[in-house]
């Protein structure tokens, strides 16, 4: 029972992990186009930095088992430099140039961004579900 204690908690930290992912680059979206923010820029586009974390469970019978997980070890602002684009009529406009400066988002790579942490999000909730369903089956065959 112990390996599968483990391969249920990493494939928990990665559920948390990918629902991060998948936060970020809804918000990365959402803010393609805000050109001020509170800082008073425009939006800086954000990245999630993941690191590997040990998953460990301790079966006496079995002894001790792990496996690897993941978890978020940040999230940071992308140093890429903003889009500009001329349009003297933008109310965040430079006076002199026209130009107005925009976020370092491109949607189509958030796009692919999100479907690949939604992806990885159902595969990791499916190897859950197959290990519930193993252990309920185990318990069916002790009665």
């Amino acid at each position: 029972m112990g390996t599968l204690s483990a391969a249920v908690k990493a494939s928990g930290s990665a559920l948390a992990a990918e629902r991060t992912r998948i936060e970020v680059a809804l918000s990365n979206i959402a803010n393609a186009s805000s050109t001020r923010t509170a800082d008073g820029g425009p939006y800086r586009r954000r990245d999630v930095i993941l690191t590997p974390d040990n998953v460990n469970s301790f079966d006496a019978a079995l002894g001790k088992a792990s496996a690897t997980g993941v978890r978020v070890a940040g999230i940071v602002e992308d140093t890429e430099p903003f889009q500009q684009v001329l349009d003297k009529s933008h109310p965040d406009a430079d006076p002199v140039t026209g130009l107005v400066q925009l976020p370092n988002v491109n949607t189509q790579d958030e796009m692919v961004d999100l479907l690949q942490a939604a992806r990885a999000y159902q595969a990791n909730l499916a190897a859950v579900t197959v290990i519930r369903d193993m252990v309920a089956r185990a318990l069916e065959l002790g009665k």
